[in-house]
């Protein structure tokens, strides 16, 4: 499992011109899935993600984690994370999940969010052509992987 975390002022995604979801201060979330991913992954990524202390404290230090700051989740399902360009300028997803199991990971990923760190998370549409907007503030960009 592969996330890219951006911290963010504000992001949005739409689907065929809809606004779909839309966040204020918070982190995007691009969520990747590969062979072998299951539960320990994904347990292990939110428990990461809900304390990843990426927001900065009265100092300027990134100390305060997302429910520090109340901050909102856009999860986006995005399997480009494991595309591989090693052997071809044209990306290869091998690497990337079938859709059915990378769908159910990304729906059970973004309920352990909301049930066990109280997080409210929103999601893009798992297997459609997004359109995802975003201002990065920082710029933060944190990429987090587990085998």
């Amino acid at each position: 499992m592969k996330v890219v975390v951006q911290r963010v002022n504000c992001a949005q995604v739409s689907v065929n011109e809809k606004l779909i979801s839309k966040i204020d201060n918070g982190l995007l979330l691009l969520v990747g899935f590969t062979e072998g991913d299951g539960k320990k992954q994904i347990e292990y990524m939110a428990r990461k993600i809900a304390r990843l202390r990426i927001f900065e404290d009265d100092l300027g230090l990134l100390n305060l984690s997302i429910n520090d700051v109340s901050g909102k989740i856009l999860s986006i399902s995005q399997f480009t994370v494991y595309g591989d360009v090693i052997k071809s300028n044209r990306p290869s997803f091998t690497k990337a999940l079938n859709y059915d199991l990378a769908n159910q990971l990304y729906l059970e990923f973004n309920q352990i969010l909301r049930k066990e760190y109280n997080l409210e998370v929103l999601e893009g549409v798992f297997g459609e052509h997004m359109d995802v907007s975003l201002v990065n503030s920082g710029p933060v960009t944190i990429i987090i992987e587990k085998e």
